[in-house]
């Protein structure tokens, strides 16, 4: 370890003697413990040790506190996944400054709002970010390019990169004494892009993330025997806590990709790392299993109609399932989804072949887990149970049903949306219950949730119409890849997103075999659509029947967790 990292964690271990439940701790003690062991890798950069991560980091909380960035103020963080972002994070967190990570999906005037209303008076971002958003980013704080640390820039001057300010002054950081961070300390300040269009500053302390990492370990241990593979972007609370900050507590090593994340990019990695944890949002193993599983087993007739019969279904899944896990490497042992609703025929695969997986629940407010489900143990369609310490319970559930909003309490609900009270009055209670928004009932102890309480419909005779119940039919039919049902002059409506390469094969197998012709072409795509309205009715009440289908022509806009942003809609 570098003489003055040496330096730093003597003081920290002189200040930090009697502290626990911070960021700042957890770091402390994976650096010493796991020391020579790879923490992060980056396929054709190299790796990083956890004596590596500690001294760059300590080296990042110096370099910031000699620029005058102290505790309490922000540093936005924005970047692809790499082992840097994970160092500038605790980086920034270890000397009590808030980390204020931005999805790179943002727009640049998304982006530049972020930074404007969170103050960040630093910016840790990509090169290749850097240089898509230069000529509109309106920043004037300091900018570090995070790929090597290298770059560093005020109002478009250049300075002296991180590692030369340190070594330039060894006097003053031999005497520096990082800061005493309190578990009550504001650790992060995330910015969620939701379906609504607004996007609010969620504010969350060491305690919260501190909590959350801890107790999430008894829906799922994790130690120096695992390899995470990330593939969903760290800016997410989802990702940073489950997969960056379990990681680094547990001392398990995590491969980061610099490319999109592909089969032909995936599948390599897999067959060289065998990872042991894998983090996901429902859209990938819904894909997954539509274009690899079920077009497999519905090709022809024969197989067709064996697919349809349950007990020859189940073996079916079973082969796919065993040649899907050897897949991803073999040794899979946490398949988590979460951040949407996984499809059922998507689970119920997954059940069949008994594959690793665990579906939980939760939001950025509750940093993020509310509810999970341990492997070997999911109940189908639940969230599994709520976290451990972590009160969860239906506001006024309805007296036949037992649906109601969901709301929580506990160490990890966060303190309230920065700089916004007047929301944060809204949703978080005197008491400290935490109003999700989301609709769900409780089942033998288990949660299922059931849709979004802005989404949810009135039917005629003031029914609860879920929207989401009907898109999740939808998109198991043929050739629909999204779905989105909301109602127009007291009717249901449904726009539909469809897989256009395949209608386009069959649409010309039609026109060879039918001499159709191209302006008849809208007259097949209105019948199919009257036809899939028809099925999808058909597994309804009379108040949650649609009375139209409509072609959605390009597909839906979404926020980076892949959610249709519903307000550009409806």
């Amino acid at each position: 370890m570098s003489n003055f990292a040496l330096a730093y964690y003597r003081n920290l271990n002189m200040t930090n003697s009697n502290q626990a439940g911070t960021l700042q701790t957890i770091f402390e003690k994976s650096v010493h413990t796991y020391g020579e062991k790879v923490a992060f890798t980056f396929p054709e950069y190299g790796a990083v040790t956890f004596r590596e991560m500690g001294e760059k980091a300590s080296e990042i909380s110096y370099f910031l506190h000699t620029h005058h960035i102290a505790k309490g103020d922000k540093v936005a963080l924005l970047s692809e996944n790499r082992p840097n972002w994970g160092i500038s994070y605790f980086g920034v967190v270890s000397m009590g400054a808030v980390v204020v990570p931005i999805l790179i999906d943002f727009s640049v005037k998304e982006i530049n709002s972020i930074l404007e209303h969170s103050e960040s008076k630093a910016l840790f971002i990509s090169q290749k970010v850097y240089r898509r958003l230069a000529d509109n980013l309106c920043f004037s704080g300091l900018i570090v390019i995070i790929d090597t640390f290298e770059e560093v820039y005020r109002q478009g001057e250049s300075l002296d990169s991180i590692s030369k300010v340190v070594q330039a002054t060894p006097k003053e950081f031999a005497s520096y004494t990082p800061v005493y961070v309190e578990e009550n300390d504001l650790a992060a300040i995330i910015y969620t892009s939701g379906t609504t269009g607004r996007s609010k500053g969620v504010m969350l302390t060491h305690r919260n993330l501190y909590f959350e990492a801890k107790k999430l370990r008894k829906i799922q241990d994790v130690n120096e025997n695992d390899t995470y593979l990330s593939i969903l972007p760290l800016a997410h609370t989802y990702e940073c806590t489950i997969g960056l900050i379990m990681g680094v507590d547990g001392g398990a090593m995590t491969i980061y990709l610099d490319k999109p994340p592909t089969p032909a990019v995936l599948l390599p990695l897999m067959a060289k790392y065998h990872p042991t944890i894998i983090l996901t949002v429902p859209l990938i193993m819904e894909k997954i299993y539509k274009s690899k599983i079920k077009d497999r087993f519905t090709k022809s007739t024969f197989t067709r109609l064996l697919y349809k019969f349950r007990p020859t279904q189940i073996v079916l899944h079973k082969i796919a399932g065993k040649k899907l896990y050897e897949a991803f490497g073999g040794k899979i042992r946490f398949f988590g989804v979460g951040g949407a609703a996984l499809a059922p025929e998507a689970e119920l695969f997954m059940q069949d072949c008994n594959f690793p997986y665990s579906c939980g629940y939760g939001l950025t407010e509750t940093a993020p887990l509310l509810a999970g489900s341990v492997v070997g143990n999911v109940a189908y369609r639940s969230v599994g149970m709520p976290v451990d310490d972590v009160e969860v319970k239906i506001l006024d559930p309805n007296p036949n049903t037992g649906e109601g909003e969901i709301i929580a309490r506990g160490p990890n609900v966060m303190v309230g949306y920065y700089k916004d009270q007047e929301t944060t009055d809204k949703v978080l209670s005197k008491d400290g219950w935490f109003h999700t928004g989301d609709l769900g009932l409780f089942r033998d102890g288990l949660l299922y949730i059931k849709g979004r309480t802005k989404n949810l419909i009135l039917g005629p005779s003031g029914e609860n119409i879920y929207p989401e119940e009907i898109e999740e039919v939808l998109n198991r039919q043929e050739y629909v890849t999204d779905s989105l049902v909301y109602q127009m002059k007291g009717k249901l409506i449904a726009r539909v997103a469809i897989n256009q390469e395949e209608w386009i094969k069959c649409y010309q197998n039609l026109m060879v075999s039918a001499h159709i012709k191209q302006d008849e072409y809208q007259e097949i795509i209105n019948q199919y659509l009257e036809e899939l309205m028809i099925k999808v009715n058909e597994e309804f009440g009379r108040y949650s029947q649609l009375s139209q289908v409509v072609l959605q022509p390009v597909p839906f806009e979404k926020t980076p967790t892949l959610k249709i942003k519903r307000y550009l809609y409806c």
